[in-house]
């Protein structure tokens, strides 16, 4: 493996996908899928409202979720379009909305702990290149395109490939930098087509109904992660493989030689050390190599992050061993944000530099490093607390809340793995050994919650992995073991 090159695992197995992206051998983001517990960022819906919120400017909608979602005056179409035009006052959501009232929408944030999935009526579709806008008849650039003219040529391109009398608008991405006219024009009319089958299912549909869901993960790695850097994409599932190189011949061309199936021995996530990673992500304390730490600690409104020298005493004074620390921290805190998908309000004590110089270093530091962040970053300079403010747009929920839950023998203040986590490890444990040994059976010693799932959501899930393997799986619970615990004995 080239460590200078950009490359993708993609972990595939009935219950979960996962996806790891690597640079220069170290993993730079996580993302993962459980079938049950799919995101709905993206997907359009047809929803009632159930109740209006006018001192809030808000409404509640139903969408067929456990819990309603919500929408704000400030991502209503109507409202928008005032604002734009430069209205003195636009029409307060009471007007617009009503109980009771079919609305189509779109999940704009997936549910975080205790909210509800937020959503807008200003309906768009992503497509490889471009972003449909069927309601807005504009034509915008990403803002990394920053040339002014090659801004305008796009427009001007895009622009001449839409078909006449068309109303909608397009969002170019920087992925149609150096796209051609054929592959731009695909695009526009796969998103056209799109929009004309969600506008027909609507017609019939009754509340509350699903009317277009985003691509599934390994899909998306194809549109949104995979760039011209990235070398290879590995896959270690041979339907999944097929299924990225046939929608890659479509709509990515060039990603196609790319796509490889992984057969090999060794567990694919194994060959970057992704599962130390993982675990490693889930952790409170990130050790730095020169011997310093930081510290994370997540809350419902912010998250912090201490960073101390621990045992580095690697500078000639006291201030260059400060300034050396800090900028170490500052590259590993842009990892970890990625790593574990932290957002929202993000506060960092780094350790007190008396050199103003020195703070400026850093922070272009922590700047550089969340440049190639594909998730919107604003940094703020250091405060006369000697902490710096940063904000990191919220799109899904966060690692930690993904695989973790409140652990019940601590009283909730700390967090355990989910006995469905567990379950997977075990299973994904058991084939790895299955691998190397050639056992008569496997036998799983394991909590009872753990031994309950498996008898009952996951028994589909671990008599496929039976059969894969050609081995029985026997199960026994154990009062002694706590939900994380667990034996795989081989008989």
């Amino acid at each position: 493996m080239d460590l200078l090159n950009e490359e993708i695992f993609i972990n595939v197995t009935p219950f979960e996908t996962r996806v790891a992206l690597i640079y220069q051998g170290a993993v730079q983001e996580l993302h993962m899928e459980r079938p049950a517990q799919r995101g709905q960022v993206g997907s359009v819906m047809l929803g009632r409202v159930v109740r209006v919120l006018p001192g809030m400017q808000s409404a509640f909608v139903d969408i067929g979720l456990d819990r309603a979602a919500f929408i704000h005056i400030a991502d209503v179409r109507e409202s928008r379009l005032e604002r734009s035009a430069g209205a003195a006052s636009t029409t307060p959501i009471e007007k617009i909305f009503f109980e009771g009232q079919s609305l189509m929408v779109q999940v704009i944030k997936d549910s975080l702990g205790t909210k509800g999935a937020r959503l807008s009526t200003q309906i768009s579709l992503a497509g490889r290149l471009l972003v449909y806008l069927p309601h807005d008849p504009h034509i915008g650039v990403s803002q990394k395109i920053t040339h002014e003219l090659e801004r305008q040529a796009l427009k001007d391109r895009v622009q001449s490939l839409i078909p006449n009398g068309h109303k909608g608008g397009f969002i170019i991405r920087t992925q149609a930098e150096d796209a051609e006219d054929g592959a731009l024009q695909a695009d526009i009319n796969y998103l056209i087509q799109l929009w004309g089958n969600i506008q027909s299912v609507t017609k019939t549909a009754k509340t509350p109904t699903l009317l277009y869901q985003d691509l599934s993960l390994p899909e998306r790695v194809l549109r949104d992660i995979a760039t011209p850097k990235t070398q290879k994409i590995l896959v270690d599932s041979r339907l999944a493989c097929q299924k990225m190189r046939d929608w890659a011949s479509i709509y990515t061309p060039a990603a196609v030689e790319k796509i490889t199936h992984y057969s090999g021995e060794r567990s694919l996530f194994d060959l970057a050390n992704v599962e130390e990673e993982l675990k490693r992500a889930l952790s409170r304390r990130v050790d730095l190599k020169s011997g310093g730490y930081l510290i994370f600690d997540q809350t419902e409104a912010l998250t912090s992050i201490d960073v101390n020298t621990g045992g580095f005493v690697g500078g000639r004074n006291f201030d260059d061993t400060v300034f050396r620390n800090n900028l170490e921290a500052a590259q590993a805190i842009a990892r970890q944000l990625r790593l574990r998908n932290l957002g929202g309000i993000i506060i960092v004590d780094f350790i007190d530099m008396s050199d103003s110089e020195h703070q400026q270093a850093v922070l272009a530091a922590l700047k550089r490093a969340l440049a190639d962040d594909r998730t919107r970053t604003t940094v703020s300079e250091f405060s006369q607390l000697g902490l710096v403010e940063m904000t990191r747009k919220r799109t899904r929920d966060a690692l930690g809340n993904h695989l973790c839950e409140p652990c019940p023998t601590c009283d909730s203040r700390g967090r355990i793995l989910t006995a469905k986590s567990v379950c997977y490890e075990i299973m994904r444990e058991i084939l790895r050994e299955a691998k190397q040994f050639n056992p008569r059976e496997f036998r799983v010693l394991a909590s009872q919650s753990v031994i309950d799932l498996f008898l009952d959501d996951e028994s589909q899930h671990l008599a496929m992995l039976g059969d894969l393997i050609g081995k029985p799986i026997s199960l026994t619970a154990s009062t002694d073991y706590h939900q994380e615990q667990y034996d795989i004995v081989l008989l």
